[in-house]
């Protein structure tokens, strides 16, 4: 699990964490936050480096776009969803784990 402040979190400006050696791309929009795979599935690009309208994140390299909320594709060329973390806010703490079960 990793945790980070709302506060510093900017309005539809994604950032990349660690979550236990996996790449993750936080974006709040409004009072949500919502946590992805930061790698896009169709040219291993950081997806946190690229620009979010709506509740979608556009990878800077191909144009393939995600759906924040569910991980699914929603602009070619990539074809295959991006994996979708749990994020619990508590306050001002964002707590963000992976949606894996123990067992894997």
């Amino acid at each position: 699990m990793s945790e980070l402040s709302f506060d510093s979190l900017v309005e539809r400006k994604p950032v990349k964490i660690d979550l236990n050696g996996t790449p993750v791309c936080v974006t709040r929009i409004g009072d949500e936050v919502f946590a992805i795979a930061d790698t896009c599935s169709h040219s291993e690009a950081s997806l946190s480096e690229g620009e979010v309208t709506d509740y979608k994140i556009e990878c800077w390299l191909h144009g393939a776009e995600f759906d924040l909320r569910s991980g699914e594709v929603v602009t070619p060329p990539a074809s295959i969803p991006v994996e979708v973390f749990d994020v619990v806010r508590e306050g001002a703490a964002i707590k963000i784990s992976s949606r894996k079960s123990a067992q894997g």
